[in-house]
């Protein structure tokens, strides 16, 4: 038994039965050889992308301290980096850009740890860390090591074969990722452009401060207001479905993703159904970013659930569209 909390940044206080850390590869060969790991068993990062339904986890949760940023092979246009999977996310994008190092910028501030990255896929700003990653190492229930190739990972959008109940498994880490030493941005997503403003040079840290400072007037500090960032998916449509809806709402913004398919911002429509800054119970819809559920103080996960099963359902009764949780609800 402990009393040891569980990493979550809704701030709910969840305990487990067992909580077991290791910083190396061989470490967690050895608690699986040891049978340590007792069933259930989940493995955590920080915690972003998890809401406890209860304030006791009956099993062995599991977080890797694996660190280290290896550089594994570079040329003259491209760098090749193998990360440990208990890296903050943050700190990888700090480093890369730091060293002048292209593609990861515009994914700064995102919370969460590498392993879980390359799990969820995680995205902002037109770029998502798939575009990054060439293979995730990791370590099964019974000691074995595995490297899954890029394509092997079937990533879509926050999706991946890691997510998959017969996955869980596997436990990442490390992941490997591809960065590139030629100078190049993506700057045509969301506000990018304005508020970079009138720069007369743009530069990888320029970049990442702008990222920064948008994220950071839209998103709420866990430690102040609990939150997973982003709660639910923006839903894909049909072009069909797109045109009808823009027929009614002149003004809404959407995104491209094929000939077929445009995303409707879910935050958008969160907004439209009058749930943005409004509260159930001990949780909200945060006031300046209506795709964030917060904790008020003293929620609890089901209190969230209700919050956020209230939200869909007004917005498929106001736009026919489901939008779903990113979220992982851990019963």
């Amino acid at each position: 038994m402990t009393d040891k909390l569980v990493h979550n940044t809704f701030g709910l206080k969840v305990t487990a039965a067992q909580i077991l850390e290791y910083h190396n590869e061989d470490e967690l060969k050895n608690f699986i050889a040891e049978g340590k790991i007792k069933t259930p068993f989940l493995h955590v990062g920080s915690g972003s992308n998890l809401l406890f339904l209860q304030d006791r986890y009956e099993g062995t949760v599991l977080h890797s301290q694996i660190k280290g940023i290896e550089v594994t092979y570079e040329n003259d246009s491209e760098v090749f980096l193998r990360v440990g999977a208990g890296e903050v996310w943050d700190d990888f994008v700090a480093f890369c850009v730091g060293h002048g190092w292209y593609g990861a910028e515009n994914l700064s501030l995102i919370p969460g740890e590498v392993g879980a990255s390359a799990v969820q896929n995680i995205g902002a700003y037109g770029v998502e860390v798939k575009d990054l990653i060439t293979t995730v190492e990791a370590i099964d229930i019974n000691g074995q090591k595995h490297v899954f190739q890029q394509i092997e990972c079937e990533y879509a959008y926050r999706n991946s074969i890691f997510k998959r109940p017969e996955m869980k498994v596997f436990f990442v880490t490390y992941v490997n990722f591809k960065l590139s030493k030629v100078e190049h941005y993506k700057l045509d997503y969301g506000t990018i452009r304005k508020e970079l403003g009138d720069a007369t040079s743009i530069t990888l840290p320029l970049v990442r401060q702008t990222i920064i400072k948008i994220r950071q007037s839209k998103l709420p500090d866990p430690k102040v207001l609990g939150n997973a960032g982003s709660f639910f998916t923006n839903p894909i449509v049909s072009r069909e479905k797109w045109q009808s809806l823009l027929a009614q709402y002149p003004n809404m913004p959407y995104y491209e993703v094929d000939e077929q398919h445009v995303k409707i911002p879910a935050g958008w429509m969160i907004e439209q159904t009058g749930w943005k800054g409004k509260s159930l119970g001990k949780a909200a819809v945060y006031d300046k970013q209506a795709l964030i559920l917060v904790n008020m103080g003293g929620a609890s996960g089901t209190d969230i659930v209700a919050l956020s099963d209230t939200v869909c359902q007004d917005v498929a009764k106001q736009f026919g569209i489901d939008i779903h949780p990113e979220v992982n609800f851990i019963e």
